[in-house]
């Protein structure tokens, strides 16, 4: 049986709590569901005020859109398919979100452009059966900030392999399940 995706999602947290998101139907677009959302936020906490995130693979921009909404001063939302680039610049119109940026680009081209150790959370969200989340985990790891933080979601469990797969520069910090989506949050090793 084919599951039928939501025509949008809501936003669970902070300024915009409530406020709606559209879902396009789109190849591969698959929203990250409010209970695994609601469960990453409790792990990174309630409020980002001040932190810098990419939210790459950013679809319906539910991520990066919460992430904002919970105080994130600079939040990249990076869309490869224009329709789906057009909803996100809608979207950040309609909230008056000042703190987010649309970029249209391919994500994993876009963390290896962008400056090494400049943002404190890069969520990714990869299509399900692109086989990207590898490339996707190595190029985040190094855009993000020593002790910052990524977010994986995946079809199979996420484990310790995972970051160790990136030359040991990320250790897993959590991760879960929640149906078929399996999640998991790594944090960069601080050098010492």
């Amino acid at each position: 049986m084919r599951r039928t995706l939501p025509r949008e999602v809501r936003i669970i947290g902070g300024l915009w709590k409530r406020s709606k998101l559209p879902v396009a139907e789109s190849p591969g677009l698959r929203p990250t569901p409010d209970r695994v959302r609601e469960t990453l936020f409790n792990w990174l906490g309630q409020t980002l005020a001040g932190w810098r995130c990419v939210d790459a693979f950013a679809g319906s921009g539910a991520l990066g859109f919460e992430a904002a909404s919970r105080g994130a001063s600079d939040v990249v939302l990076v869309e490869r398919d224009g329709g789906l680039a057009k909803n996100l610049e809608a979207s950040k119109l309609r909230l008056g979100a000042a703190a987010v940026r649309v970029e249209r680009a391919d994500a994993i081209q876009w963390l290896g452009r962008a400056p090494r150790d400049s943002v404190d959370l890069v969520f990714l969200d990869p299509p399900f059966d692109s086989g990207l989340a590898p490339a996707a985990l190595a190029a985040a790891a190094s855009v993000v900030v020593p002790a910052g933080f990524i977010y994986l979601e995946a079809p199979q469990p996420i484990d310790t392999a995972a970051g160790a797969a990136t030359g040991g520069m990320l250790e897993l910090h959590r991760s879960a399940r929640a149906g078929a989506v399996h999640f998991g949050l790594f944090r960069k090793r601080e050098v010492a």
